[in-house]
């Protein structure tokens, strides 16, 4: 696996945080946006964590390859234009004049293809090496915040299953699958944030996926465990793809992030 660090000079952040980025994708998630703007690395160095991004085992900087086949599968350049909410089901068209988002989307639409350049083989026999990777690294440097987007959202309950001393507390930002319902007596004492962006409620892929992560959140709260689920529209932030940490108000999203973080007592 691969990893970067910045330990910021000022640091405000009581431990480090680590960022784990979702199916097809690497760190980069993380780094810019593709129109060129400061993505959330840079919000948090800023207001002080020790940061560390990661490319997961057979991802990106951790790879062997450049091509979208690695699985054998050829990803088309709609596939993430929907599945990621930009726009919603037969939305997309080859002819960029025939496009349609979502009413409101905050994706940056005019630099997509620039996105599209980000993408990666995503494996799907690596997954016991992915997780065996991040808890090596949390072994190494935690006890620490986990930040995860949508694949990684499995791995990051996980490790939180297996090293519940270390991880202190999780940022699901769309998971797609939550942790084992019979493991939340292990980890109730590790508060956990879950986001979802807009159009996750109706959405026919989306909506399945968060009624599960909704779902174990009550399993998790009756064990006696914190958990809180945002959906950001209910809190008056609107037009987030799937890829809000990309999206136009994306400094918005970190600062409800951090506010939480705050909140927990986790900064200062």
């Amino acid at each position: 696996m691969y990893v970067q660090y910045f330990l910021p000079q000022n640091r405000r952040g009581r431990l480090p945080l680590l960022m784990w980025h979702g199916g097809g994708l690497t760190g980069v998630t993380y780094e810019t946006t593709p129109d060129g703007r400061e993505g959330w690395l840079s919000y948090f160095i800023r207001k002080g964590w020790d940061t560390y991004i990661s490319d997961a085992v057979e991802r990106g900087r951790a790879g062997w390859t450049d091509t979208f086949k690695g699985d054998a599968l050829s990803l088309p350049l709609g596939d993430p234009w929907e599945r990621f909410r930009i726009g919603p089901p037969g939305s997309w068209n080859d002819d960029k004049a025939k496009r349609t988002t979502y009413p409101g989307a905050q994706f940056p639409i005019e630099a997509y293809a620039q996105f599209m350049k980000q993408g990666v083989p995503r494996w799907l026999t690596t997954d016991d090496q992915i997780v065996a990777a991040y808890i090596e690294l949390v072994d190494k440097v935690c006890p620490c915040v986990v930040m995860v987007h949508s694949q990684s959202g499995t791995f990051g309950y996980r490790v939180l299953e297996a090293r519940p001393d270390k991880v202190k507390a999780l940022v699901a930002v769309e998971p797609t699958l939550g942790g084992d319902r019979n493991k939340v007596d292990s980890i109730k004492t590790t508060p956990i944030l879950v986001v979802y962006g807009d159009n996750a409620k109706d959405h026919p892929r989306w909506s399945k996926i968060r009624q599960g992560g909704v779902d174990y959140a009550a399993v998790l709260r009756s064990a006696g465990g914190s958990i809180d689920v945002v959906d950001l529209p209910d809190v008056g932030i609107k037009g987030n793809s799937h890829m809000m940490m990309m999206d136009k108000n994306n400094a918005e999203i970190a600062d409800l992030i951090q506010k939480w973080l705050l909140d927990k007592g986790l900064a200062q």
